[in-house]
């Protein structure tokens, strides 16, 4: 039995898979730690995890990041991207090593194992010269040769006009990264560690090992990929999906179950959540359609107002195993772990990809034809009711999707995640 810390940062997005594969690591009798923020605490618990609650770190309320990080107010893009960086990410990773040093010195773990946008991960892992592995889940992009620099939502170019394409960007975005550059050599000396040359994008990332969502068919073609990266499909695939009791199911899945009509997901994520930008515009292009329209908004989107249209049900959370094997097509803003889960069931997608990594993960789908990006993360409903009936009557969109879903199933999930992480002590 190995002691094992696990972090994950308190969002939603990153806890539940991270969480997925805590709770393989509990079945195999491991003792496991959790480090995350208080609102997670009692769902690592919920699996036989021991919870460690930030305390130095300053924890925050995923619903209202402003409060914590006043630069954030208000912030979509590029901006956005900036301050997440900067102050929420880099600028806790100081304090969350204070927390998992006094974790550490309370009981010393075999293996550190961490949300990559837990810095404190890597900072921890350093100072205790532990061995660590990272568990993204969030698409892992590492920078290679014949591949644009990710962030940009720019697919593959060839030739020699291709080659000085991504070599020029490849330096701007090196110069637009400086000023998070210099904020991660200021977060290493707070922590107590020397300046480093690593530097963005691959500072997120334990060199030993890194366990990444998806497989290599769902990412540009690249040769060189460094061998310590390993794709595990979707981590949520725990390969026992149980019945989820009718008390947790919406009072009108009755409507899914006998629909005779297409089922069509619409989902917004859990970062940007104004329904105005994807979801009531999906519900206007799609009222006048033949399909039962499932708006899953979320647990920080706040209920629609209004009527709405006769073919449309709405909830907050809906369990993705007993909507998705029903799903015709998935309109999404992007999220990496629906977009994930929605492919291992052989599900295309239309893509509303605004910022953060949505972007590179529409373009991604598009360019495998397991989708449409819609090139916006607020699209007009003309355009999403066009990308939606070219979806869904193009047979190719699903035949590429479950070529997708093939590679995700084959990869084993939460339990081959957990089986590197064994193979760590």
């Amino acid at each position: 039995m190995a002691s094992i810390v696990v972090t994950a940062m308190p969002f939603a997005g990153h806890a539940r898979p991270i969480r997925a594969v805590t709770a393989e690591l509990v079945r195999r009798g491991h003792s496991v730690r959790a480090y995350t923020g208080r609102a997670y605490v009692e769902m690592f618990e919920s699996v036989g995890a021991r919870g460690i609650p930030w305390r130095a770190a300053p924890d925050f309320d995923e619903r209202d990041l402003a409060a914590t990080f006043p630069r954030m107010r208000g912030r979509k893009g590029p901006r956005q991207v900036l301050h997440n960086l900067e102050d929420l990410f880099i600028g806790t990773a100081a304090a969350q090593t204070e927390d998992l040093l006094a974790a550490y010195e309370d009981e010393p773990w075999d293996v550190l194992v961490g949300d990559p946008l837990a810095l404190g991960t890597r900072f921890a892992a350093e100072r205790t010269r532990s061995r660590w592995a990272t568990l993204a889940p969030v698409p892992a992009w590492l920078p290679g040769r014949g591949i644009p620099p990710a962030g940009l939502g720019l697919r593959p170019a060839t030739g020699a006009t291709g080659l000085v394409r991504d070599a020029v960007l490849t330096q701007v975005t090196r110069f637009a990264m400086t000023p998070v550059d210099r904020a991660y050599q200021r977060a290493r000396a707070e922590a107590g560690l020397p300046g480093t040359r690593v530097g963005f994008p691959t500072m997120w990332y334990s060199p030993q090992l890194l366990i990444s969502p998806g497989a290599p068919s769902l990412d540009y073609p690249r040769t060189d990929l460094p061998g310590h990266v390993r794709f595990v499909g979707d981590l949520m695939d725990d390969g026992g999906e149980s019945a989820i009791p009718r008390s947790s199911l919406p009072a009108w899945w009755d409507d899914v179950e006998s629909a005779q009509l297409p089922v069509v997901h619409v989902t917004q994520g859990t970062a940007n959540v104004d329904p105005s930008d994807l979801i009531r515009p999906t519900i206007d292009a799609l009222a006048d359609e033949e399909l039962l329209l499932v708006v899953g908004l979320g647990h920080r989107t706040a209920p629609l107002r209004g009527a709405l249209p006769a073919n449309v049900r709405v909830a907050e959370m809906i369990p993705y195993q007993e909507l998705l094997p029903r799903t015709s097509v998935v309109i999404t803003n992007g999220g990496f772990g629906g977009v994930v889960q929605a492919l291992r069931h052989d599900v295309p997608l239309v893509v509303a990809g605004g910022d953060l990594d949505k972007p590179e993960i529409a373009a991604r789908i598009d360019w495998l034809g397991a989708g449409v990006d819609l090139g916006t993360g607020t699209p007009r409903p003309r355009a999403i009711k066009a990308a939606y009936r070219r979806v869904s009557t193009d047979a190719s969109f699903r035949s590429r999707a479950a070529r997708l879903g093939a590679d995700l199933r084959a990869l084993g999930g939460a339990r081959a995640a957990a089986h590197l992480i064994e193979g760590m002590r």
